[in-house]
């Protein structure tokens, strides 16, 4: 209740002095992707730049997301470019061979 007249009182010095509200737009970024790219670890290599033994290692270390499909792994791509960008060797490769020499051209 306390909070509600407070709310009322701050609404009603605004409208007194003439001010208008100015609401700030919010924008929160979703906290899960609701359709995921899955990729092979092939894909994940060639798309990250790196060699796919990498990939397998970061698989096995389960520093990405990762599913079994038919005895095949299926890797996150979110969580394979946040594991890319967590170290710096990984994220020069990935800036100078993968997909990253490509984002300033999209930001154009």
């Amino acid at each position: 209740m306390e909070i509600n007249k407070e709310n009322q009182l701050n609404t009603e010095i605004i409208k007194k002095r003439g001010r208008k509200p100015n609401p700030k737009p919010v924008n929160n970024p979703p906290t899960e992707v609701l359709h995921p790219l899955w990729l092979s670890v092939s894909e994940a290599a060639k798309i990250s730049g790196v060699g796919s033994k990498t990939i397998r290692r970061a698989i096995e270390a389960a520093h990405i997301k990762f599913k079994i499909v038919n005895n095949r792994y299926s890797i996150n791509l979110v969580s394979l470019i946040t594991f890319l960008l967590k170290k710096t060797k990984l994220r020069n490769k990935f800036f100078q061979h993968g997909l990253g020499q490509y984002v300033d051209k999209w930001k154009e």
